[in-house]
């Protein structure tokens, strides 16, 4: 698999879960584990909707101990939002959500993005996927499932 070199980009969206927070904090601990493919670390306030903002929190500011505490810390940390980008009902307006989004990936070198939560979250992050490859930007889109729903088909734990 060819290596990505650029910033990582973690958003949580849904129901906060008890383990939500866990989950970031992991993908900002194993990150770090790696810079010779991953120089910045951001966190997107609240889903997809702060990132079409450029709403993005610079995680290598927070000291260690704040992103250990994370794991044991419920709630959503960086904020969440159940903002969907609707391709069914609303085309023309997720195309032009979908052209924000790359603009702030390409403006941030976001090529590894991470997305946390539910059915839909884990929709948006597969939609995402979808757009990178046609739009030939290379990008690792990630979906961390976590569900207050029980609503992730395929997975068991």
């Amino acid at each position: 698999m060819e290596q990505l070199v650029g910033n990582l980009l973690v958003a949580q969206s849904g129901g906060p879960t008890a383990v939500i927070n866990a989950s970031v904090a992991g993908v900002i601990q194993e990150a770090g584990r790696h810079p010779d493919q991953v120089e910045e670390i951001y966190g997107g306030r609240n889903g997809i909707l702060g990132i079409l903002n450029e709403e993005l929190i610079d995680l290598q500011e927070e000291k260690r101990a704040a992103i250990e505490g994370l794991k044991h810390t419920p709630a959503a940390a960086l904020g969440t939002s159940r903002y969907k980008i609707d391709f069914k009902r609303k085309p023309e307006r997720a195309a032009q959500e979908m052209d924000r989004l790359f603009q702030v990936f390409q403006a941030h070198n976001i090529r590894h993005f991470f997305y946390a939560g539910g059915n839909d979250s884990q929709d948006t992050a597969h939609k995402i996927h979808e757009q990178a490859i046609a739009r030939g930007y290379k990008m690792r889109i990630i979906g961390v499932p976590k569900t207050i729903d029980n609503d992730l088909p395929h997975t068991d734990h």
